[in-house]
């Protein structure tokens, strides 16, 4: 499979600022990729440092204006499984920003008591995705998965992290990956989740609104926390435009009863 992706920003410093940019495919994938930072038309440089899992940070220093950011990759076969060490183990059992497992615990336990391996992971894929409406700009970037529950709607991420903390208050390891998704609709970056199931990380998309076989890994974390495409300091940074595409030779049918990894 050869899959294809692209994004640009529009950006507007408002001063001088350190931008942390996560927008190029994980180290670990075998990609043909360009990356370009423009300010006044002159090209920036940038540092590249990695963070787990293979996710790449872009750290830019950039002055007030406007900034034109333009991604292109290209992906071509499968990249290698992760790793899974012990500290993996324990990091993505605990509790953490958006994924609250210890306040949802009741609820988690109450819905889906006594089910366990890819049982549970079917029920609670099903339960997320039929309890929750899809509903672009519900949400706020500090919703968690106490306030998705509540509120019964949301985007992506939010479906990932209600996902994640029922996972996790069932003792099942449980982590956020942000991706390129040929197939999504509408086109945006996409959040999933992966759970450690059988001796390897299984990808559980409560949206289904794209093939798990095809995605693309960016960045995987504890939660939105370690996978936002865009953050900064020293000044107000504001994103004036984004445009998201992912595309794949062939786009695989996605059997929502069968484990899947993202490779």
């Amino acid at each position: 499979m050869t899959r294809s992706a692209s994004a640009h920003l529009e950006l507007e410093a408002l001063g001088a600022a350190e931008l942390v940019l996560s927008i190029t495919v994980a180290a670990d994938a075998t990609a043909t990729e360009l990356l370009r930072i423009v300010q006044n038309g002159i090209q920036l440089e940038y540092r590249e440092t990695l963070d787990q899992h293979g996710t790449r940070l872009q750290l830019i220093s950039v002055q007030a204006g406007r900034i034109d950011i333009d991604y292109t990759v290209e992906v071509t076969g499968e990249s290698e499984a992760p790793e899974v060490s012990d500290i993996d183990i324990v990091r993505y059992l605990r509790p953490s920003r958006y994924c609250e497992s210890d306040h949802l615990w009741p609820t988690a336990q109450a819905e889906f008591r006594g089910l366990t391996g890819t049982a549970l992971l079917e029920a609670i894929t099903a339960w997320v995705g039929s309890h929750l409406s899809y509903v672009p700009g519900a949400s706020l970037p500090t919703d968690g998965a106490v306030r998705t529950l509540l509120a019964r709607q949301g985007v992506c991420r939010d479906y990932a992290h209600l996902v994640i903390a029922f996972l996790r208050a069932h003792d099942v390891p449980a982590r956020l990956v942000s991706v390129y998704a040929p197939g999504l609709s509408p086109m945006d970056f996409h959040a999933v989740a992966e759970a450690y199931l059988d001796g390897a990380w299984q990808v559980v998309d409560a949206t289904g609104l794209a093939p798990r076989q095809s995605l693309m890994r960016i960045a995987t974390g504890r939660d939105a926390a370690d996978t936002a495409f865009l953050s900064s300091a020293g000044a107000a940074v504001l994103l004036n435009v984004l445009t998201v595409t992912a595309v794949a030779d062939v786009l695989p049918r996605d059997d929502v009863t069968e484990l899947a990894r993202l490779r």
